[in-house]
């Protein structure tokens, strides 16, 4: 964890710079729809191996939630409940309370009790051969397999360094740079698509710049706090805004409120963790099929009949699964099963990749065995020296500084909020 700080520490102050320095605003003119619609979709198939293999552990729960949420979300959809459609706009919090009750009155039913095996017992100290037979099934089926709700204080702050100082090595800062890189141009796509959703023009680069950085410093404080996790855009709120056409700041402003207030109750955690591993796996599998649907998306900006677009598109798609497989088969043998996201870390401490030195091989190896950067650069490369027209590549169109002094209805839409831009003003004035 200290090492996964420090490399998210470092990710975030290379976001930052990028954004807060205008860089950002260079590297939009390379960035085109060509180059977004695979990357936003590679995210969303890196996964595909942890989906239904994690999800299969418990079929009668996963398949019922996946068929529910499906069956809210597109056939049920246009019925309306009191004006509402909330089969469509709930399809997810609605099934998923719905499989976590039905899980929980099986585990309380005692369909995942077996005779001398406690769910308590970790797998490796179980000495049973029944009992190691069922572990597995019990790990991913039972709502109480986790002993949070019993541990959970009530009220718990978080704190920065909670787990130590952070220690920075080469290898992971190299690949959290990479990935912060990859993480903007997901941003781009999802600003721009979000920006035409809610009939206002695109933002202006410097206003992209702008929030690149934000999410940079975001991330930070993610990185200070210990999460294991940065601050990116959200490319699924894209499709929150189309169905439920809520794109108010302050939905969003009472959202984080709501967040920051739970972070300080921990039985809130605790509630969250009793839900099945194979009920979140399912759910995920719809999140991210959602990610690679709304990733493509991103073509209809494009000549999408073009063969060079066709083409880019799929050999991008194709190579940036095809060659992390290839650095992925490196990973040392191990009985453990490793999830998906662990297989390019375990893969770089002994890939193919031999430069000499024992960092940048582990970042190179760890680089290659994602997905999301292999598809990103090629994606990039072919997009930027294959020739095409403007209109074939589908450039992605931004609004220029003279439109946001000229038109209050755009200022109105991204500009700071007012106290925000007093803060900043004073700040200007000290600093002058």
């Amino acid at each position: 964890m200290r090492e996964l700080q420090g490399a998210i520490i470092v990710g975030s102050i290379f976001q930052s710079i990028l954004g807060f320095t205008g860089l950002m605003s260079l590297f939009l003119r390379l960035i085109n729809p060509v180059v977004v619609a695979p990357t936003v979709a590679a995210i969303g198939l890196a996964f595909f191996s942890y989906g239904f293999p994690q999800a299969g552990s418990c079929v009668e729960i996963s398949i019922p939630q996946i068929l529910l949420v499906l069956i809210f979300a597109l056939y049920l959809r246009g019925i309306s409940v009191f004006g509402h459609h909330l089969f469509r706009i709930y399809a997810v919090p609605l099934s998923v309370m719905i499989i976590w009750a039905y899980a929980f009155f099986l585990t309380a039913g005692g369909a995942y009790n077996y005779k001398g095996c406690s769910p308590d017992i970790p797998s490796s100290n179980i000495l049973s051969d029944a009992c190691i037979k069922h572990a597995y099934t019990m790990k991913h089926c039972r709502t109480d397999v986790s002993n949070a709700w019993r541990t959970a204080a009530w009220v718990r702050i978080p704190y920065p360094l909670q787990w130590g100082i952070p220690i920075f090595h080469l290898r992971t800062s190299l690949i959290m740079i990479i990935v912060s890189l990859v993480a903007s141009v997901d941003s781009v796509g999802t600003y721009h698509t979000a920006s035409l959703l809610v009939n206002s023009k695109p933002p202006t680069p410097r206003i992209v710049s702008r929030g690149i950085g934000m999410e940079g410093f975001c991330s930070i404080l993610a990185g200070l706090w210990g999460s294991g996790t940065g601050s990116s855009t959200l490319t699924e709120n894209v499709h929150t805004i189309s169905i439920t056409k809520v794109a108010s700041r302050r939905a969003v402003q009472l959202g984080a409120v709501f967040m920051i207030v739970f972070s300080f109750v921990g039985k809130v955690g605790a509630i969250l963790a009793s839900i099945p591993q194979a009920l979140a796996a399912s759910i995920l599998c719809f999140m991210w099929a959602l990610i690679v649907a709304i990733g493509l998306s991103n073509l209809q900006y494009t000549q999408s009949a073009s063969f060079r677009n066709i083409m880019i598109v799929g050999a991008s798609l194709f190579l940036g699964l095809s060659i992390p497989a290839y650095f992925q088969q490196y990973h040392p043998e191990t009985s453990l099963i490793l999830p998906s996201y662990f297989v390019p870390f375990a893969a770089a401490s002994n890939g193919p990749v031999h430069t000499g030195s024992k960092q940048l091989d582990f970042a190179i190896n760890a680089l290659m065995s994602m997905n999301m950067v292999v598809t990103l650069l090629v994606a990039f490369i072919l997009d930027n020296t294959v020739p095409g027209s403007r209109q074939e590549r589908g450039v992605y169109i931004w609004s220029r500084a003279e439109d946001l002094a000229s038109d209050p209805s755009l200022q109105a839409d991204y500009s700071l909020p007012r106290k925000v831009c007093r803060c900043f003003c004073c700040a200007r004035r000290l600093g002058a």
